[in-house]
């Protein structure tokens, strides 16, 4: 009995080990819901496919210019984000200037889906991704 529960405890230390993590970062800089549905679509294809092998990915979608109306409460991609910000494996980064702008244009707040992570700049946030290893997509 103690040898199998040894040999498990091995064999599921070995498993643990050999998982691999990922990570992803995919650009959206435009407002359209075609090439946002592209991205998502990247990033759950992704997630699937390093998950039946036993491994885990993050990813992080960075949308800034344009981009962000993405995130915004009139998103025509809205429900899709939402339910994919409820799982850890994704992020979703705002550009904080392009937010300020947008602010600033329409004189007033403008929200934006529960499921964003404000970030002080996009292209910022981009490069640091690529500097932590993570692969970048632009679809």
């Amino acid at each position: 009995m103690k040898k199998s529960l040894l040999a498990m405890g091995l064999t599921l230390a070995a498993l643990s080990a050999s998982a691999a993590e990922y990570k992803l970062a995919i650009q959206v800089s435009d407002n359209d819901p075609q090439k946002m549905n592209i991205a998502l679509n990247n990033a759950q294809n992704v997630q699937q496919h390093f998950e039946a092998s036993g491994d885990s990915v993050k990813v992080e979608i960075v949308a800034y210019g344009p981009g962000l109306q993405m995130y915004t409460m009139n998103s025509p991609v809205k429900d899709r984000i939402d339910a994919l910000s409820l799982d850890e494996s994704y992020t979703f980064a705002a550009c904080g200037n392009t937010l300020a702008k947008m602010e600033k244009k329409a004189g007033k707040k403008v929200a934006l889906l529960d499921g964003s992570t404000m970030v002080s700049s996009g292209v910022v946030r981009l490069m640091e991704l690529q500097s932590q290893g993570y692969a970048y997509v632009r679809p």
